[in-house]
C-alpha cells in the first residue's frame, strides 16, 4: 500500500483513535482517600494472616476493628465500587456477619485500646467509618502511651547496666512470650521486658481497679533504656508484648542450682572459690596489697590453677598467695563466678600491664575489696541472697541493690 504523504503524527493518531493527550486522573475526595487507606489496612492483614479479619472476644482488638470496618465497606455500594480494582482477594464479595456492630460503638472499641474516643460522626456520615480507629489512634495504641523524657533517669541507668551485664554473664535470660504464658499479675514492679526493641523496666505499679468490661487493670510507670518513660495500663503493655514478634521477658538473676556447704549423692558440681593476693611490685599493687584480691572459681586444684602465675598476665605476671578458699556443692561454677564478678564490679581494679611480648593487658578478675566483704559474699551465696546485693566501695561492704 502506497504511503499517504502529508499526514502528520497528530493526524495518524487521530486516524487510529488514540488520544494525543492522556486524560487527567480524577482527583479523589478526602473521604475516598480515607476509605482506600482503611481498606488497604484490611488487605495487609489478609496477606499477613492468610484470612479475612474476624469478630470475636478472643481476637486481637485491631482484628476486630478491621472486621467491623470490612462489614461497613461491604454494605455500602459506593465503597464497593471505589475499591473493586483493589480487592485482589475478594474480600468485598465474601459473606460476613457482624455480631459486635450492634453492641460495640467507637468509644467501646477505642476504650479497649486505651485511646480517648473522638467526637461521634454525624448520622450517616461515611467519611468516618463506624467502629474504625484513625491512623493516629492506632499509632497511639501501638506505642502504648505517650512517652516523655525521664527526669530521674540517672537513678535507673545503673539498673539497665546491671541487667545488660547479667545477660552477658548468663545470669539472666530473655524468653519469648505467648498468650498463655504471662498473666497480668506477672507484669509487676521490678520486672524487665524487651518491647519495641528497647528494654523496659516496670518501676512502679498502682493499685488494681476494675474496667468497664469488668476486668482488672492497673496503671504502671515504665522506664525505657533510651531515657524515656510512659504512664501505661498493664493490659496495654501486655498486648504490646504479645503483638511484638521480638517481645521478650527478662528473667530475674540466678546463679543456677541451690548452693550448699555439704555434699550429697546428687550434686550437680562441686567447686572452690579462691581468693588470691599478688606479690607484684607494681606501685599500685604494692601500695594496696592487703586490699587487692583476685576472686575466682575452679573445679580442680587451686594449687594447679595458680602454677606458673609469674608468666601469666591473668595473675599480674607475679607470684600469688592463697589467702582464702571455700568449698561449695550443688553449684554451677561458671554462673557462680559471673555472679561474684558482677557483685564486686564497682571495685574492679583499673590496671593495665604489659605481657612478655610488650602488649597491654587489663586483667578483669582483680578487685579492690577487703577480705571481710568477700567472706560476707560467700555466706550470702550459701543462704541464696547474694543475687540481691552489690559491693559498695564507699563503705567497703555489701549493700542491697536498689
Amino acid at each position: 500500500m502506497a504511503d499517504r504523504p502529508g499526514l502528520s503524527d497528530q493526524e495518524l493518531l487521530d486516524a487510529l483513535g488514540v488520544p494525543s493527550q492522556p486524560k487527567p486522573a480524577r482527583a479523589r475526595t478526602p473521604r475516598e482517600e480515607r476509605v482506600i487507606a482503611g481498606f488497604e489496612d484490611i488487605v495487609r492483614f489478609r496477606e499477613a494472616h492468610g484470612r479475612a479479619p474476624q469478630h470475636g472476644e478472643d481476637r486481637d482488638i485491631f482484628e476486630r476493628i478491621y472486621a467491623v470496618r470490612l462489614d461497613r465497606l461491604r454494605s455500602q455500594p459506593d465503597c464497593r465500587s471505589l475499591l473493586l480494582d483493589r480487592d485482589r482477594h475478594g474480600l468485598l464479595d465474601a459473606a460476613g456477619t457482624n455480631p459486635e456492630a450492634e453492641v460495640l460503638d467507637d468509644a467501646a472499641l477505642l476504650a479497649a485500646l486505651g485511646v480517648p474516643s473522638p467526637a461521634a460522626p454525624a448520622e450517616g456520615d461515611v467519611t468516618r467509618l463506624t467502629h474504625v480507629a484513625s491512623r493516629e489512634e492506632k499509632r497511639a495504641a501501638e506505642e502504648i502511651a505517650e512517652r516523655t523524657p525521664c527526669a530521674d533517669f540517672a537513678t535507673f541507668k545503673p539498673l539497665f547496666a546491671r541487667v545488660k551485664a547479667d545477660l552477658e554473664a548468663g545470669m539472666r535470660e530473655t524468653r519469648t512470650l505467648d498468650r498463655t504464658e504471662m498473666t497480668l499479675a506477672e507484669i509487676r514492679a521490678g520486672e524487665f521486658f524487651i518491647v519495641g526493641g528497647q528494654v523496659a523496666h516496670v518501676a512502679e505499679s498502682g493499685d488494681d481497679f476494675v474496667t468497664g468490661y469488668d476486668r482488672k487493670d492497673r496503671r504502671l510507670r515504665v522506664i525505657y533504656d533510651n531515657g524515656t518513660e510512659s504512664n501505661v495500663l498493664a493490659r496495654s503493655l501486655q498486648k504490646a508484648l504479645y503483638r511484638d514478634d521480638a517481645g521478650r521477658r527478662i528473667t530475674n538473676p540466678s546463679a543456677g542450682p541451690l548452693f550448699g556447704h555439704q555434699a550429697d549423692g546428687e550434686d550437680l558440681q562441686s567447686g572452690t572459690i579462691y581468693v588470691l593476693r599478688s606479690r607484684s611490685t607494681h606501685p599500685t599493687v604494692a601500695a594496696h596489697r592487703d586490699l587487692i584480691h583476685k576472686i575466682g572459681v575452679t573445679g580442680g586444684s587451686v594449687k594447679a590453677r595458680i602454677a606458673g602465675a609469674e608468666t601469666d598476665p591473668t595473675y599480674l605476671l607475679a607470684g600469688v598467695d592463697l589467702v582464702a578458699d571455700y568449698k561449695l556443692y550443688n553449684i554451677n561454677r561458671s554462673k557462680l563466678e559471673a555472679l561474684l564478678h558482677r557483685v564486686f564490679a564497682p571495685a574492679r581494679l583499673d590496671l593495665t600491664i604489659k605481657d612478655r611480648f610488650g602488649q597491654p593487658v587489663q586483667p578483669r578478675e582483680w578487685f579492690l575489696a577487703p577480705l571481710a566483704a568477700i567472706n560476707e559474699a560467700v555466706q550470702r551465696i550459701r543462704d541464696g541472697s547474694l543475687t540481691t546485693y552489690e559491693y559498695d566501695p564507699a563503705s567497703a561492704s555489701l549493700r542491697q541493690c536498689a
